[in-house]
């Protein structure tokens, strides 16, 4: 579990800095290729689950039953699916390109149709490795073809530039203006090796064909696809929206979206924290469950999360002068969306924490429905606010979502399966950050916004918190090493 987590978790930090980070740097020169850049991968990200049709997952729950047949089952599906999808968007590529308002990037989108289906085939052999509980193999490939990739975008940016300009061959296969084009060919060219390496592991998988269970396990995976889908438009959308639904060309839309989208993935420090503690959670509260006392521990972990992510927030806030020079210098004037995408992403870590009682409970059900709510209020207010007050709307529906998604999660957790959340203490600590903050912000005027004395200042509001938090809440450290201790 350690290995897969860390695989996963470092993934994310990987593709943080280096696609997100260093990539406001590689196109500062036009932020509308940000905006496009995280367009496309809107879309990518939607057809992949379409794609594996949580074939990976629904692979974990039945290779115990039949391993060759649900090898052979999904393999042959997904195989299917991605060939399918690979002929239909060559054939309307003209189409597809001038839907979605790229018409002179057809080669962009095969690129990304070609991603699309190496991604695809390699889904199920990487659940088979995990099934067979062969993890540095899992490691070695997932890291590698992440690592593949970012050495080839820097590569083509940093080494490239210094050591062949000039040379008639970089002249001619290289072209300045066509940054997004390299970004997407090295996760063509990423993905390309990963399916390579593992298709050796694919031949040699015993198969049996057996329609009647393709049937059992898609109706088992079709809840998950709705869940996921519904996931990526809540956490991802504001650009398509941005694009469509602000008042210039498209262009300048993508431009203002890709200041956004850059701004926003500050807040997505505290997002990699939620998920890192929601990989985590799962298999803690499944292994809890049966045991005395189990949903007073649920309580408190939804407390010790709520005050950690509080203070990552706060000082996210606190420190955000520094923390804007992360982005290239023209996208740091969309950071008044980064504290409402703060408080954004805390409610959705709570929420994880508020919907472990329908897993638990065997009514997950009731989490698709949640979460399909979640994505209505997020595609409406979207549509609503952007026209009206710009591309901080998408900032407001995503508050309005996950707000939405961690009450009903815990008024419908409270009928089906009750755990005594320590609600008055958790929204305590969340007021009590932004109370400081807008204590921070209040207290600019009176020094002029200078950073040292900015930093200076907030550092002694941070250690206030830090301080309240150990008054009044040691005792919950005290109580988890006295758990431990009895186990």
């Amino acid at each position: 579990t350690a290995i897969y987590g860390f695989s996963y978790i470092l993934s994310r930090v990987l593709y943080y800095v280096v696609f997100t980070l260093y990539l406001t740097r590689v196109f500062n020169h036009d932020t509308s290729q940000f905006g496009i850049y995280r367009d496309l991968y809107l879309y990518v990200a939607i057809i992949l689950v379409f794609l594996t049709f949580r074939m990976e997952t629904t692979y974990f729950r039945y290779a115990r039953e039949d391993r060759p047949a649900v090898t052979a089952m999904s393999m042959t599906l997904l195989a299917g699916l991605s060939l399918g999808f690979m002929v239909l968007l060559w054939i309307f590529i003209h189409p597809v390109a001038g839907w979605l308002e790229y018409p002179h990037m057809t080669k962009h989108i095969l690129m990304l149709g070609g991603v699309l289906f190496f991604d695809t085939m390699t889904a199920v052999p990487f659940a088979i490795l995990r099934q067979q509980n062969r993890p540095i193999r899992f490691l070695a490939l997932k890291l590698g073809s992440i690592f593949l990739n970012i050495i080839l975008v820097l590569t083509i940016f940093e080494v490239l530039p210094r050591v062949a300009s000039g040379q008639a061959w970089y002249q001619e296969y290289f072209n300045a203006d066509s940054k997004l084009y390299y970004v997407i060919l090295s996760n063509l060219v990423s993905s390309a090796v990963t399916f390579l390496l593992m298709l050796p592991m694919m031949r040699s998988q015993v198969l049996r064909w057996d329609p009647t269970f393709l049937k059992r396990m898609l109706k088992y995976s079709w809840p998950l696809v709705l869940v996921a889908i519904t996931g990526v438009i809540n956490q991802y959308s504001s650009i398509a929206f941005q694009k469509y639904f602000l008042p210039d060309d498209v262009m300048t839309n993508l431009a203002k979206g890709g200041v956004y989208a850059a701004a926003a993935s500050l807040a997505i420090i505290l997002s990699l924290f939620t998920t890192a503690f929601n990989y985590a959670a799962e298999p803690f509260f499944f292994a809890h469950k049966d045991k005395e006392g189990s949903r007073e521990v649920y309580a408190d972990a939804a407390l010790a999360f709520t005050i950690a992510g509080s203070v990552i927030m706060l000082m996210l806030l606190a420190y955000i002068d520094l923390f804007q020079f992360l982005l290239g210098s023209n996208f740091r004037q969309g950071l008044n969306v980064v504290p409402i995408l703060l408080v954004s992403f805390l409610l959705l870590g709570i929420y994880y924490n508020f919907s472990a009682w329908y897993k638990l409970a065997d009514l997950t059900f009731i989490g698709a429905t949640i979460a399909i709510a979640g994505t209505v209020i997020t595609i409406v207010l979207n549509i609503i606010l952007i026209p009206l007050i710009g591309v901080i709307g998408s900032a407001w529906a995503a508050l309005a979502c996950y707000l939405f998604m961690c009450v009903t999660s815990y008024v419908q957790g409270q009928k089906y399966f009750p755990i005594p959340y320590k609600i008055n203490r958790m929204l305590g600590w969340i007021a009590g950050a932004l109370v400081i903050y807008f204590l921070m912000e209040w207290s600019r005027k009176l020094y002029g916004g200078a950073m040292l004395t900015g930093l200076i200042v907030n550092t002694l509001f941070v250690a206030v918190y830090l301080f309240l938090i150990y008054t009044f809440e040691r005792h919950l450290l005290l109580q988890a090493r006295g758990r431990k201790a009895q186990q």
